[in-house]
């Protein structure tokens, strides 16, 4: 059994061809598509970064391991205390450790450990290679050691490969020379000059009005894109810079797939998607909706997926996870996945979502519409409770709570419901209660200097009345719808 897992950080599903992207940014994950199957209803369980990938290869919630952030306590994962053994449970069940016991040679080619110290997505791996540049590194400089790991390695028996892809993360630095091929396409038609200038009156960082965080002036490595978003122009080149990143990591995707045996299995996903506009976040991954935790995932696994085949239904990435061990002959046993081996529809109900790390943010999706429950704001413009008709308004720009009184009710228990019984297995208790008391998510806390510097430049950028809001309330909703 061969296994390559290409996991390429920030990767919107909409913006591939497979998942209905008009703009042709995908054609060999496309072609894979079209080899196996498309899950379509993936979501990463805990974003961003640390806590999706913590809770990937560790098999349990953010809430239960602890890391729900990307600094202070709970970007570590909670110790297991006195209940330690000589070895610990999460190294011990990792998905590396598990696959190393069904006999796989186990592998990861990237520079994700060092970038945010997550060692612990790297035990029980056999062999780690890192990149060396903390995730700035284009799709050449990943493909290089993975290459070369395939040419020596591709036709042995029993391996997993993981391959870490940077683009499209910013900072939009595809190399020049790829120019870009979308100057001529057209965007999507949900965006209007509109909800730009209702975008350019709220704040927050990586909005409307400061695209690469707290400032409209691009940083020296940004080869693509703008500093803000005055007009549907500049949203153009804003997303023109995402997909020509995503058509980057495209044609080394085909590349890596052209490397290995016909029999091997497959796999391209994600660790969290990305906001391009919606809920006034450009191009990053900033909270428990849609857009942050939708994550694509194209399976071709000889013998198991159907040739054009599409898996409909919601499901966790740890389930991903999940049926990469089952499928390997691995050991599930303490796994929060469930596998869906079978590729049949099905799937869960609800799935519960978590954004701790730029605003505290819970959520849950289910049929058409997701529910989102900001309990610290991460400077910005969100109210507590945010009710979205997914089928409706596919890119959240109405929010429903305040007609809606009683769905709102009802997944606000719902999500208080689901969290509060984790948090009983984390030695830290709640997390998002330690990280509030911490000043809130490492990006947005109240106590760094962050959050004073934004206040001065909302009131020099004629937006004082917000910042009035933000020293009044802190993280707190101001709103509550």
């Amino acid at each position: 059994m061969r296994i390559l897992y290409i996991d390429i950080d920030s990767l919107r599903p909409r913006h591939l061809g497979c998942y209905g992207y008009a703009r042709r940014t995908s054609p060999n994950i496309d072609a894979l598509a079209a080899e196996g199957c498309v899950v379509e209803g993936l979501y990463a369980s805990d974003v961003p970064c640390l806590p999706s990938r913590t809770a990937f290869f560790g098999g349990r919630f953010g809430t239960v391991s602890g890391v729900v952030n990307h600094g202070g306590l709970c970007a570590d994962v909670a110790p297991e205390g006195h209940e330690r053994d000589f070895r610990s449970r999460l190294a011990t069940g990792s998905l590396a450790s598990r696959l190393s016991r069904a006999g796989l040679h186990t592998a990861s080619i990237s520079p994700f450990p060092r970038r945010h110290s997550a060692y612990q997505m790297v035990w029980g791996f056999h062999e780690t290679f890192d990149t060396g540049k903390g995730g700035l590194e284009n799709a050449d400089e990943i493909f290089a050691p993975a290459a070369d790991w395939l040419r020596r390695n591709a036709e042995r028996d029993d391996w997993f490969l993981h391959v870490n892809f940077w683009d499209p993360h910013t900072p939009y630095d595809t190399p020049e020379a790829f120019g870009n091929p979308f100057a001529d396409s057209p965007m999507e038609a949900w965006l209007s000059q509109e909800i730009i200038d209702a975008q350019r009156a709220s704040y927050g960082p990586h909005s409307a009005r400061e695209v690469p965080e707290i400032s409209p002036v691009l940083p020296a490595n940004w080869r693509w894109g703008v500093g803000e978003i005055r007009d549907l122009a500049d949203a153009k080149v804003h997303w023109d810079g995402y997909d020509t990143g995503v058509l980057y990591a495209d044609s080394y995707v085909g590349r890596l797939v052209s490397m290995v045996p016909e029999d091997t299995a497959v796999i391209v996903s994600a660790d969290h998607g990305e906001n391009l506009g919606e809920l006034n976040v450009w191009g990053d991954h900033q909270t428990a909706d849609e857009f942050t935790c939708h994550v694509p995932c194209v399976v071709r696994w000889p013998g198991v997926t159907e040739a054009g085949s599409r898996l409909g239904g919601l499901r966790y990435h740890l389930d991903l996870a999940a049926t990469i061990l089952d499928l390997a002959g691995a050991d599930l046993e303490g796994w929060s996945g469930s596998s869906f081996s079978s590729f049949a529809d099905g799937g869960r109900d609800r799935v519960f979502l978590s954004q701790g790390a730029w605003s505290l943010q819970r959520a849950v999706r289910w049929s058409s519409f997701i529910y989102v429950k900001s309990f610290h704001t991460g400077l910005k413009h969100f109210p507590r409770h945010m009710l979205f008709d997914l089928g409706a308004d596919p890119h959240e720009t109405r929010n429903l709570a305040s007609t809606r009184g009683d769905v709102v009710g009802e997944m606000s228990a719902a999500v208080d419901s689901w969290f509060g019984a984790r948090a009983g297995e984390c030695a830290y208790g709640d997390p998002f209660s330690v990280v509030f008391d911490e000043g809130g998510p490492y990006h947005a806390n109240e106590r760094s200097g962050t959050w004073g510097a934004y206040l001065e430049r909302l009131e020099g950028s004629g937006r004082g009345a917000h910042a009035e809001s933000l020293r009044k309330f802190g993280g707190q909703p101001a709103r509550e719808f």
